[in-house]
């Protein structure tokens, strides 16, 4: 992530602070075409902002981001009271960091859609806490030029509860899951981004929560696939800490009672991502961008370590 990485611990104040020339956008010239990296041509130092000031450079067509979700960004940072003629800050992956649906980013993508790019100004102590970043030559009163551009909406990290008709029927033999019937369920989109929740039959134990150790029996599958990737039930249930699995069973199973048999769809993100996983054993693998399928029962949980 990229805000643990970026803040530090404060101090004396440390800045490259020079006269408040400029107030606001009038400091810098972005670039705007959204296909190439951004540019800029400082002109003075910009003045510490009071609250974050934000403007759409280039308007995408894509979709507006939902409130309250993060999202995918590229993102550069560069600092306006220094005026370095390199970026302090520059994303690599393809699609960017995702940024939290969280002051000050929350503020400065109010309103975006996939596409834009956006320029935004910002206070170091706003970013980065009252620390600024040394490493990247940020004091701890420094303004920031931050632009971004809109790749993708972050998942929702929410379970959302369906009808059991939008998810696979499982099959079973004498009582035990050994797969699951696709029949009639469209294989999903590789950036959908739902993920979506059966409760089969809840148990009467206590409530889950992601502090604990969660025992189970669970099966997986691919859209599709003949066989599962992964399955317990003809075997022993698995114990595992529920903050150190995919983000799909820490969310998907959080509120769960013990007792309960629960059908999850886990769209990619909060799954392997562009990961692929090789099959073991005569198991099938998993494709990169898989969308997976789970039944998990949830046998009982305890508030003891799971062992490695």
């Amino acid at each position: 992530m990229l805000i643990p990485a970026l803040v530090a611990c404060g101090g004396e104040e440390k800045k490259g602070y020079g006269d408040e020339t400029v107030s606001g956008f009038d400091g810098v010239t972005v670039s705007a075409a959204v296909d190439k990296e951004p540019t800029l041509k400082w002109k003075s130092p910009i003045a510490y902002p009071k609250d974050p000031k934000v403007k759409t450079l280039t308007e995408g067509d894509g979709e507006e981001i939902p409130k309250d979700r993060g999202v995918f960004a590229k993102i550069y940072i560069g600092n306006a009271t220094t005026l370095d003629k390199e970026w302090a800050y520059q994303s690599q992956a393809p699609e960017g960091e995702e940024l939290p649906a969280e002051k000050p980013w929350s503020t400065i993508l109010e309103g975006a859609k996939v596409g834009d790019r956006i320029e935004a100004i910002v206070g170091s102590a706003d970013l980065l806490g009252e620390g600024g970043n040394p490493q990247m030559g940020i004091g701890n009163h420094d303004t920031l030029l931050v632009v971004l551009d809109v790749v993708k909406p972050a998942a929702d990290k929410a379970p959302k509860d369906v009808d059991a008709t939008e998810l696979p029927k499982v099959v079973e033999k004498n009582g035990k899951p050994t797969g699951f019937d696709f029949t009639g369920i469209a294989k999903p989109k590789a950036d959908d981004a739902v993920l979506k929740r059966v409760i089969v039959t809840e148990g009467d134990g206590e409530e889950i929560t992601t502090d604990q150790t969660v025992t189970a029996n669970y099966l997986g599958m691919t859209h599709g696939a003949k066989k599962p990737f992964d399955e317990s039930f003809s075997k022993e249930a698995v114990p595992f800490a529920l903050n150190q699995v995919v983000s799909g069973w820490t969310n998907g199973l959080e509120g769960v009672k013990v007792g309960s048999r629960v059908l999850l769809q886990i769209p990619p993100e909060l799954g392997y991502g562009a990961e692929e996983k090789p099959g073991q054993g005569g198991t099938p693998g998993i494709p990169a961008n898989s969308t997976l399928y789970f039944v998990i029962d949830v046998i009982k949980a305890d508030d003891t370590p799971a062992q490695q």
